[in-house]
């Protein structure tokens, strides 16, 4: 580290004002950052100390993303060559995989990063950590089939009009990964959804290709004949409870399996990061709804009015929205009971969502995107309803 730490020091005068490169300043100020803390220290009368800064916060959520990335990962290599008709070993699974998502992530932080150090270097200020989980988030929640282009595109899309025309970090309405995904499924609606599954295969075994037709299970119960059950119509397809609940389907790259979704919640919730009353809240939502419209099912209903709470949970990406993309701090609410109305709202929205638009059975984008929007009126609300009892007992 003493190597690193003498060679940013000589480096130093070229970035500072009046050097050749001053204009790059943010970049060397990020790289120094990555490396070592702050030397800035708080000189004033009254101030907090703590050990949580931006960007600990940050790479702790990457960390609770790790096993959603590992999982993507050998879940893509392994519908590859299950589609094969072939064996599937372990190391097998993880390299077909990693060919087809390690790009994607990368085109994801070198030109969302590109983006994120161009505004820094244009507006003065330092580079935020924000985007080490922008850049993974965004392509965890894409098809590994997604076209490298079309990735590029749509977190330039998300980084630029998702947060960077309202400020950049902390200043955005919107969750900056979702806005991408929005952007990535209107502007590229036959690489993210519909008929065409995700999974890259080639039946010639002998190279990766760009799709394979199929269907996911959510989209299997969406699409089903009126009157049947959802569950009827899933299993017929091939899936169980037990694959959709591990992750062993066709899906997005990271939303696929709710237990790597479930450990990364318990790394958020038990270091502070993830607001557990918002992830409790957007389940409660979801279950509530859902076991509504399951008592309002008829014969002649679309099955997904039919489909239990508990698999809602574990279909799509209902489980990582939940965890990684509604507790975002920015956008989302930021009082307790706002929080709690907030994912309440979020789950009740993705399955009327899911229910009653047999065209787009997800949900929980845009349910999550709808409420990012209402999250500082729900504050307000919440704000002004304390202000009010307080006053009536000053009185």
């Amino acid at each position: 580290m003493k190597a690193i730490r003498n060679a940013l020091d000589r480096a130093k005068p070229l970035f500072e004002e009046g050097g050749r490169c001053k204009r790059l300043y943010p970049l060397y100020e990020a790289t120094e950052g990555f490396f070592f803390s702050s030397p800035a220290t708080t000189t004033g009368s009254v101030h907090l100390r703590d050990a949580w800064d931006l960007k600990r916060m940050m790479v702790m959520v990457v960390v609770a993303l790790i096993p959603c990335t590992l999982m993507g990962i050998y879940n893509a290599g392994y519908q590859v060559l299950l589609a094969r008709g072939e064996a599937t070993p372990f190391v097998g699974c993880v390299l077909l995989g990693a060919l087809k998502v390690v790009p994607i992530i990368l085109v994801s932080y070198i030109v969302g990063g590109a983006w994120e150090v161009l505004f820094a270097c244009v507006r003065k200020h330092e580079i935020n950590e924000g985007f080490l989980v922008t850049g993974l988030l965004f392509p965890l929640t894409l098809p590994p089939s997604m076209p490298l282009w079309e990735v590029a595109v749509s977190i330039s899309f998300g980084v630029v009009i998702g947060k960077e025309v309202f400020g950049g970090t902390g200043m955005n309405v919107l969750n900056p990964a979702l806005t991408a995904r929005a952007f990535a499924f209107f502007a590229y609606p036959s690489a993210m959804s519909g008929d065409r599954v995700w999974t890259a295969v080639n039946h010639a075994k002998d190279r990766l290709v760009d799709g394979f037709s199929g269907a996911t299970p959510l989209s299997v119960a969406a699409a089903g004949a009126k009157g049947p059950h959802a569950i009827d119509a899933i299993q017929a397809a091939g899936y169980n409870y037990w694959q959709a609940f591990t992750g062993f389907t066709p899906g997005s790259i990271g939303e696929t399996s709710t237990v790597a979704c479930l450990i990364g919640a318990a790394i958020l919730i038990a270091t502070g990061v993830g607001s557990w009353r918002t992830m409790a809240a957007c389940v409660l939502g979801m279950a509530g709804t859902s076991a509504l419209f399951n008592a309002l099912a008829g014969s002649s209903s679309v099955p997904m009015l039919s489909l239990p709470p508990q698999w809602h949970l574990v279909l799509g990406g209902f489980a990582f929205g939940t965890v990684f993309m509604a507790t975002d701090p920015v956008s989302c609410a930021a009082t307790t009971v706002g929080k709690w109305i907030y994912g309440v709202l979020i789950g009740a929205l993705c399955a009327t969502i899911r229910a009653v638009n047999p065209a787009y059975p997800e949900g929980m984008m845009l349910a999550i995107l709808f409420m990012n929007v209402f999250a500082p009126l729900i504050d307000y609300y919440v704000l002004q309803g304390h202000m009010k009892r307080r006053l009536a007992h000053a009185q």
